[in-house]
């Protein structure tokens, strides 16, 4: 650890460490908006379309969400980039805040939201199942 930092310092990527386990131990979790609304929302399926994923059934994963393949990768790299510049510069939150970021983050959001409302229109296989 370089010089003038503390552990605590550490606990944003062990916060990513941790939420990254969390989606990779398959403990259950229901949507919040599911569970108050009976809507899923715009990403519901991601954390199972990931698991199916990581145990390498990619046709169960898109079958989950179809944007998966974009969505799990983009996230993974965000964390990276933070962790990075967390540890090169001792700040956290520095990568989000570039213009690219925000861009690429509204295509995402764009992207996600289209899907939902094809679903619930019965495209690309309905909305998930709860």
């Amino acid at each position: 650890m370089p010089a003038g930092r503390s552990p605590r310092d550490l606990a944003p990527a062990l916060l990513l460490f941790a939420l990254a386990a969390l989606v990779v131990a398959g403990l259950p979790w229901r949507c919040p908006l599911l569970a108050l609304t009976g809507v899923p929302c715009p990403t519901c399926g991601l954390t199972r379309a990931t698991r199916l994923a990581l145990h390498g059934d990619l046709a169960g994963a898109t079958r989950m969400h179809p944007l998966w393949f974009v969505i799990v990768p983009a996230f993974a790299a965000l964390g990276v980039a933070e962790m990075f510049t967390f540890w090169r510069r001792g700040e956290w939150g520095r990568v989000v805040e570039h213009r690219w970021t925000k861009r690429v983050g509204i295509v995402l959001v764009v992207a996600l939201v289209a899907v939902w409302v094809a679903r619930f229109a019965g495209g690309l296989g309905g909305p998930v199942r709860a």
